[in-house]
């Protein structure tokens, strides 16, 4: 891998680590599923008319948009809006990785490693290290959610390995025309017809323009930019050496969460996070022949 591609690598996983801070800010001002309605369409309505629809099932296609729109968002949004700390939630998420190797051993019949199951087992021991200082602080509801969130992305891994897109990008921006009905109907069901339009009619205000700001933030350098440099370095290297570094971005989320919103870890917290992505990482990458790394093979470890 190029240095410049590793510079990238690091650069895009910074971008999707400040995507939290970017998530908590617009939480600030819209209503949480709202806010996923939000994020989507403003990617889709350019999607329809510009980018070609990408040679995939329609199944697949609405079942990524399902899982890692709809779901994801919808769990993880309402999470940080009840409480889950910012740095915490970036990485909770990256819980999706073990996920996916479970379910698609199970459901796909795909062989997990012996490397594999030590790390998930390493991954739900930090997990829970986590849970339960949570338990102490009121706070294990939203854990609870945003482990939901990681699940429902994990099902969505599942559907893109199925639909086997040939471009990565195009099928990301044509999943996002998926989730904002859903998200709409979820957000006037539980939120009310009223709370969105609230939030939209105090823009003008302080606390809108921050949110304003972390809305284009999200949509335009955590999914645009941040997706685009992403799949450009997943066709040029292996793919087995390009997703780990995606393990930085909870690095960044934890650390960003520190400095801009004073979340502080505490030191059990601190150590779980480093189990949780040392078993991350060793229960999302497995062994390839020669032929199928030189070929840039599936790896589960995906960014934001």
């Amino acid at each position: 891998m190029a240095v410049r591609d590793r510079l990238l690598a690091v650069f895009v996983a910074v971008l999707w680590g400040l995507n939290f801070i970017a998530i908590h800010a617009t939480l600030g001002q819209f209503p949480p599923m709202f806010a996923g309605a939000l994020r989507f369409l403003l990617i889709a309505i350019p999607t329809i008319f510009l980018v070609p629809r990408p040679k995939v099932q329609l199944r697949y296609l609405l079942g990524y948009g399902l899982g890692f729109g709809t779901a994801q968002f919808a769990f993880l949004f309402v999470a940080m809006h009840l409480g889950m700390p910012t740095g915490l939630a970036s990485l909770v998420l990256q819980a999706a990785a073990p996920f996916t190797v479970l379910l698609g051993a199970v459901l796909l019949r795909e062989r997990v490693s012996g490397r594999q199951l030590t790390g998930i087992l390493l991954a739900v021991a930090g997990m829970t290290a986590i849970a339960w200082q949570q338990s102490g602080h009121a706070a294990l509801v939203p854990l609870l959610l945003t482990v939901l969130a990681a699940l429902s992305w994990a099902f969505a891994n599942l559907c893109m390995r199925r639909a086997e897109p040939d471009n990565p990008l195009r099928f990301t921006l044509w999943m996002s025309v998926v989730p904002p009905l859903p998200m709409l109907a979820l957000s006037f069901t539980f939120e009310g017809p009223a709370a969105g339009w609230r939030s939209l009619t105090t823009l003008g205000t302080p606390t809108g323009l921050i949110g304003l700001a972390g809305l284009a933030y999200v949509v335009v350098i955590g999914t645009v930019v941040g997706s685009g440099i992403w799949s450009t370095l997943m066709r040029r290297n292996p793919a087995g050496v390009v997703a780990p570094f995606s393990l930085l971005v909870p690095v960044v989320g934890l650390t960003a969460s520190f400095f801009v919103l004073g979340e502080v870890p505490t030191v059990l917290t601190l150590v779980a996070s480093a189990v949780v992505i040392g078993g991350v990482l060793l229960g999302s990458l497995r062994p390839k022949p020669a032929a199928e790394v030189e070929s840039g093979g599936d790896v589960v470890l995906l960014g934001r």
